[in-house]
């Protein structure tokens, strides 16, 4: 079974905390601080590795949590960073963070860091200076970033075969490669996407056999998101047409209906090259096929539109006559394949960005989400409360028990213009404040 959806929760490392500590030496009065700094929290990195098919491995393991920094400790010793936790995933995955960034992971090494380490606290000997020489305190460390990520595995595959179920596609893909898929004469036979690889002189093509697409599947209906999601990235589309539906359904509807789908579900998919494969010759006389054939290609140089002098010549959309029951045709189709299909190696691009190229190895390290903004709110009860990101990361740096801890807090606050800003709403020094859920008298000085 193909896994193509999975979801997981990571969690970053926390920062580790810096020391409090005193050069202790024997005839070295008044050493003075020492106490090193916490090291920073390992990211959680997702890494594309194509050894990998699907997202299979993530039904059995959910949580992902990567180290803490080590503690900073006496004699100036700095904590350790916390070593990145790497998660693998296949190519072609698409990943979903709880505030909706998109990552695409299509190219083998091509990183994100999808969750930021803590940052390490301060020993301290960094709050050492001129007018305080002897600090008794030292910072904490910072929890890491964490949340939930959707993701979606889009096949990376150059040719997509589609259409209505029981169409043939999969006796198509079986004839053509080595793909063993589910063959029987019934619809909705194959129910996962099937990869299989045609080989040329020089190189090699991968088709996807996609399930079997209903009227709706743009919608959702069925599983139809679920099947179309794997033909964004292909660089052709092979339109399978049964010439003889068992169920006596029309093929020109049939061929409507997914043509309106696709175009539904991705304008892109519209405007993707294809190839009609009338399959199932052998259930008709040879004359009555080579009829419907001519029909669908005149139809198609009909909608060839008219072209300045200047513009490359418009092909019209190619008709094959197939039947992987006696292998009529499929020589033809392979080498119309390897003909259509550029030669460029690597993903098709993603919708809106065929412009852009991506490099081979292209790490994403998107910066830390942190805002400087603060509000002051008056408390009915009477006091103050302030929020904002940057207070609440300062108090949850410091023990505010500490009488110097919290002297460097109140100086914080005033180079913030936290101070002035209570101070304009009403403040009056011993007022309390809370901040970050901690309320404390504020008596700035």
């Amino acid at each position: 079974m193909l896994y193509d959806k999975a979801r997981i929760f990571v969690q970053a490392g926390g920062g580790g905390n810096g020391c409090m500590s005193f050069r202790r030496e024997a005839h070295v009065p008044k050493g003075g601080p020492d106490g090193g700094d916490g090291g920073h929290g390992a990211d959680v990195v997702l890494r594309c590795d194509d050894s990998l098919r699907d997202l299979q491995s993530f039904k059995r393991k959910a949580h992902y949590k990567a180290g803490r920094g080590r503690h900073g400790e006496g004699a100036l010793r700095h904590g350790a960073d916390g070593e990145d936790l790497v998660v693998r995933v296949p190519p072609g995955t698409q990943v979903t963070t709880e505030d909706g960034t998109v990552h695409d992971l299509v190219i083998p090494g091509q990183e994100v860091v999808v969750a930021h380490g803590g940052p390490g606290g301060k020993g301290n000997k960094k709050f050492a200076g001129a007018t305080r020489q002897s600090p008794t305190f030292a910072e904490r460390g910072l929890p890491g970033e964490e949340g939930w990520l959707d993701l979606r595995l889009k096949l990376l595959a150059d040719v997509g075969f589609v259409g209505v179920p029981n169409a043939g596609k999969s006796s198509l893909l079986a004839r053509v490669t080595r793909a063993a898929p589910k063959i029987a004469g019934y619809p909705f036979t194959t129910l996962e996407p099937v990869l299989g690889t045609l080989d040329g002189e020089d190189r090699q093509l991968v088709l996807a056999d996609i399930p079997g697409l209903i009227e709706g599947a743009a919608g959702g209906a069925g599983l139809g998101h679920d099947f179309l999601a794997h033909v964004e990235r292909t660089r052709l589309l092979v339109h399978v047409l049964d010439l003889a539906p068992l169920d006596g359904s029309d093929p020109e509807a049939n061929f409507a209906t997914i043509e309106h789908e696709l175009g539904a579900y991705d304008a892109r998919l519209a405007r993707l090259p294809r190839i009609l494969v009338l399959s199932k010759a052998d259930l008709v006389s040879p004359e009555e096929a080579e009829v419907v054939a001519q029909v669908w290609r005149e139809r198609f140089a009909a909608e060839v539109p008219e072209r300045e002098p200047w513009e490359p010549v418009a092909e019209p959309t190619p008709v094959l006559v197939t039947s992987a029951a006696t292998g009529a045709g499929l020589d033809e189709l392979k080498a119309e394949l390897l003909r259509r299909v550029p030669v460029e190696t690597g993903p098709a691009p993603l919708p809106g960005a065929e412009d852009e190229a991506l490099e081979e190895h292209r790490l994403f390290r998107p910066a830390p989400r942190r805002r400087a903004e603060f509000a002051v709110e008056a408390l009915e009860e009477g006091g103050w409360r302030v929020v904002g990101d940057a207070v609440d990361r300062l108090i949850a740096r410091h023990d505010l028990e500490n009488e110097d801890a919290l002297m460097h807090v109140e100086h914080r606050l005033h180079k913030m213009g936290v101070i002035r800003a209570l101070e304009a709403q009403g403040f009056e020094p011993g007022d309390d404040v809370e901040i970050a859920g901690i309320v404390f008298e504020l008596d700035p000085g």
